[in-house]
């Protein structure tokens, strides 16, 4: 499974979500939202308004989300 995680600087969710899946083992890609804008459209067109997004197989949520990072271990 590919996991994006779609972030931004000084964005302390970032850090924390970056870090936990870190934890976890698990292998992750970052996009930088502020220097890509084809991934700020695709964020923005799933919805979300706020960074990080993360977008894992089939799923995506936005926010630090610590219990859907463990269900991906």
């Amino acid at each position: 499974m590919t996991i994006t995680v779609y972030s931004k600087p000084a964005c302390v969710q970032c850090t924390a979500t970056t870090r936990a899946l870190e934890a976890s083992g698990l292998s992750f890609e970052v996009v930088d939202l502020t220097g890509d804008a084809d991934a700020m459209t695709r964020v923005t067109e799933l919805g979300y308004r706020q960074a990080p997004v993360v977008i894992a197989g089939e799923s995506h949520w936005a926010g630090f989300r610590p219990d859907l990072i463990a269900g991906l271990a």
